[in-house]
């Protein structure tokens, strides 16, 4: 395989969405008070889903973390964990236990594939979205209001009762490059650039539903999003309209 065929290395966020806690090391800090760990279990605000929120405890300290972000290329690290409040950072090269608010990342996961379903059941490009702990919106490029959304919103909660497993898949930038219908965003460019695209399928071979590619966190199954209603839907001009999704 070539070099640039590698998978690139990942970070524990995306490796083990559903773990809560890592012990890791420090190794680096920023000017800004930001703090570098060889791993990280909190994801880094992207692809409209916000960063993860926690704390770090060391031996002597402990730090609330309010927010991650994507390192720049060339840090220290792939992620940066921002701190709530100025305080004593830990040492560079001492041990942590990162701890994830959970609630919140888990509610940021059902919302993010629920928003994924929303793509299947209203077949329109997207032009954006955001990801809540109570509901996530997605802008689409839809000249006219559904008719039906009554009907969206049962074929979205059949499909969370089928409890369809959500799993992961990658490919390589060519791949993609040959397959431009995967794409379903006009205004957020798919993950690529090292080599591999991730991919996040919803349903397994003759039960699949969807397939696009995604940097985000999801839930395991369909089951696990729970009871999904359709809130409003804003004219966002001419071409737009922005449909607002409710964890029920």
């Amino acid at each position: 395989m070539p070099e640039t065929a590698k998978q690139p290395q990942q970070q524990s966020y995306r490796i083990h969405p559903y773990a809560r806690d890592l012990e890791v090391r420090v190794t680096g800090l920023t000017d800004e008070g930001g703090i570098y760990c060889a791993d990280s279990i909190f994801y880094p605000t992207g692809g409209g889903q916000p960063g993860d929120s926690g704390k770090l405890v060391w031996d002597g300290g402990e730090i609330e973390i309010a927010t991650a972000v994507k390192a720049e290329s060339g840090a220290l690290g792939a992620v940066i964990l921002v701190p709530a409040e100025p305080q004593p950072l830990p040492p560079v090269g001492a041990q942590v236990q990162q701890h994830l608010d959970w609630e919140r990342r888990h509610r940021h996961m059902r919302v993010h594939t629920a928003l994924h379903l929303l793509s299947v059941a209203i077949p329109l490009p997207v032009t954006g979205g955001q990801i809540g702990t109570e509901k996530g919106r997605l802008d689409f490029d839809m000249p006219e209001r559904p008719e039906d959304l009554e009907a969206i919103e049962r074929q979205l909660n059949d499909w969370i009762a089928q409890d369809l497993k959500v799993v992961e898949h990658w490919i390589t930038d060519a791949e993609l490059e040959a397959q431009p219908d995967l794409v379903k965003t006009l205004s957020v460019a798919p993950p690529k650039g090292q080599g591999w695209v991730r991919l996040v399928a919803i349903g397994e071979e003759a039960d699949r539903i969807d397939l696009q590619p995604c940097g985000g966190t999801h839930v395991a199954s369909t089951g696990e999003i729970g009871a999904l209603r359709i809130g409003k839907i804003e004219k966002k001009g001419k071409m737009n309209r922005r449909v607002h999704l409710h964890l029920a």
